[in-house]
């Protein structure tokens, strides 16, 4: 079972990056519903990392924001003067851009390096939500558990990128050791 595993590691690298790339592809893709781009207010707008790309304040963006699935057409209408909307669209499409880079590794060390850099990068900017984002933690609101270390389910989706910052490093890795390899030969 030792040997099996090991002979085929290679392939669950690759493996990796198919799923490194349906995940980015599919949360990219997301980037263009109303929805997903309410939803990244929080972690956006807080972020010192990202906040420049919005035109308003925090607070604006947080009295304007829809509840996940509710449509509320004045603060669509608010979001769409504002640039939510664009961004959310540019973003979706830099992280399409990177899964497509991850993907290609799989053929090309090159662009499979480059891949795994930026998904390290972009998880490493993610994971900060987990500092600049209060709503990545259950609020007080009256209950024991609050704040730090409690997740509310904005932190428990930003920390899984601790995976996806391993993915990048792993496939920035063996991207590395190809290239090594086929410059040798």
């Amino acid at each position: 079972m030792l040997t099996l595993l090991a002979s085929l590691q290679s392939r669950f690298i690759h493996f990796l990056r198919i799923a490194i790339f349906l995940v980015m592809a599919w949360i990219g893709a997301l980037k263009a519903c109303q929805y997903e781009a309410d939803g990244i207010v929080p972690f956006v707008a807080n972020s010192p990392f990202m906040r420049f790309f919005y035109q308003r304040p925090y607070a604006e963006y947080k009295a304007h924001k829809n509840p996940e699935g509710k449509v509320v057409m004045e603060n669509i209408q608010w979001h769409r003067e504002n640039g939510t909307y664009i961004f959310s669209w540019a973003l979706g499409a830099v992280i399409i851009v990177i899964s497509l880079l991850v993907l290609s590794g799989i053929y090309y060390p090159q662009t499979g390096l480059w891949g795994g850099l930026l998904t390290a990068g972009m998880s490493l900017v993610t994971l900060s939500f987990l500092v600049t984002t209060p709503e990545a933690y259950v609020p007080d609101l009256g209950g024991p558990a609050h704040g730090f270390p409690y997740l509310a389910g904005p932190g428990r989706l930003v920390l899984k990128d601790v995976i996806m910052l391993a993915g990048g490093l792993i496939i920035a890795s063996d991207s590395a050791a190809r290239i090594l390899r086929r410059k040798a030969v």
